[in-house]
């Protein structure tokens, strides 16, 4: 194991993660007021709605994929009866549905916000960075699905759980479990860790008002008193 693979893999992980959460609280802290998705929609509609749906359908069904699927413990499967071939070929399955619902709002997105004039100068440099990583990247986790569909035994899959796995319990051997996996997996891995490392200084900071939303279902009831 190489010493560039020891850091991307065993840790780097951890600066993404201190860098996305620290950077954060800090753009949360000092720029209140550039907290937003900066919303085109007055500028033009258009295909805005249906590219919508789609990414955010898409890119929340991945993130929840990937969530439940790498760090789900291979002894909770096995206790389920759930075979290693079978949770391959089922996140494989759910992983280019979500994947290709992504890949299509992002592609409407991407042509509207590139097409348009008036979008065009508006758009930030930021802006078109993150696009386009999100773009490879997804592309890149979608052309995993071909290498996966060359071993359905699930093995190499068991292999990115455990990585998963001793990098969020902080088990320092975590990078020997990727040593023989495919480049495009790799690949994969370390430009979605690199997604948040970019995350706090950019318009993907409102996905933090998305889930603090989930407590306004159980504000307080406001109070009007009569005069």
């Amino acid at each position: 194991m190489s010493y560039l693979h020891q850091f991307v893999f065993g840790i780097y992980p951890y600066i993404a993660f201190a860098i996305f959460i620290l950077g954060s609280l800090a753009r949360f802290e000092r720029e209140q007021y550039t907290w937003k998705s900066d919303s085109s929609q007055v500028l033009h509609r258009g295909n805005l709605r249906l590219g919508n749906i789609l990414f955010h359908l898409g890119i929340i069904g991945l993130f929840f994929g990937h969530l439940v699927g790498l760090l789900t413990p291979v002894a909770v499967w096995d206790a389920l009866g759930v075979t290693h071939g079978f949770k391959q070929a089922f996140a494989m399955a759910a992983g280019g549905v979500m994947g290709g619902l992504c890949l299509l709002g992002l592609l409407i997105l991407l042509h509207r916000r590139l097409s348009d004039p008036r979008i065009r100068a508006v758009t930030k440099p930021g802006d078109k960075v993150l696009l386009l990583w999100i773009l490879v990247t997804l592309l890149l986790g979608l052309s995993t699905i071909f290498v996966s569909a060359q071993h359905m035994d699930g093995h190499e899959m068991v292999l990115l759980m455990a990585w998963a796995q001793h990098i969020v319990t902080f088990k320092g051997d975590a990078a020997a479990f990727i040593v023989g996996a495919h480049l495009l997996f790799k690949l994969h891995l370390f430009m979605g860790m690199t997604l948040f490392v970019i995350f706090p200084f950019t318009r993907l900071v409102h996905v933090w008002s998305g889930f603090a939303s989930v407590t306004y279902l159980g504000r307080a009831w406001q109070l009007v008193r009569p005069r």
